[in-house]
């Protein structure tokens, strides 16, 4: 049977699973190389501002890039459908400078926003956002260098220690093979 969107689905199915996308390390530093060039093209910042934890990685790669310095904010969200919290302040070295505001992947934008309203109570002259990865509905960043709804699993996040052994992630397993 068609659906909507005149894909195929079979019958009795509400919606299909979503693709799984496992991205490597080396696709990782293409994407935030991409990503780099993106900003270049449209935007100056003197600073690059990466949302922790996941942000840290690829805003740690394109400040290295654009070479201009590097700050990190913490904001944490246990599971989908959380509110995120501030988990500190925002980096005061912002004030009435340029900034490029990094996470990982957005999808409803709340992380993005907390981190934008925080982050202009130290008065920078700009902002702009860049993801890695952003959803084709949604939130969008001023940059990205991917639009997906595939589930993305980031390297760093793919495995995790449980009883001393290295294991796919509890979030994952039947989505990815061990």
């Amino acid at each position: 049977m068609l659906d909507a969107a005149g894909s195929f689905s079979p019958a009795g199915a509400e919606t299909a699973p979503p693709e799984v996308f496992e991205l490597s390390w080396t696709l990782f530093g293409e994407l935030c190389r991409a990503l780099a060039l993106r900003v270049y093209g449209g935007y100056d910042p003197d600073l690059v501002i990466g949302i922790a934890t996941a942000g840290v990685l690829p805003g740690a790669v394109i400040a290295d890039i654009l070479q201009v310095d590097f700050y990190s904010m913490k904001i944490t969200r246990r599971s989908a459908g959380e509110t995120p919290q501030l988990l500190g302040t925002a980096p005061v070295q912002a004030q009435g400078r340029r900034v490029l505001l990094v996470d990982e992947i957005t999808t409803s934008g709340d992380t993005l926003r907390l981190a934008l309203a925080t982050l202009r109570d130290v008065l920078p002259a700009e902002i702009r956002t860049a993801t890695v990865f952003c959803r084709t509905t949604g939130y969008a960043p001023d940059f990205h260098a991917l639009a997906t709804d595939d589930l993305v699993v980031f390297p760093w996040d793919r495995q995790v220690i449980e009883d001393g052994e290295l294991v796919v992630h509890p979030r994952y397993r039947g989505a990815i093979e061990e």
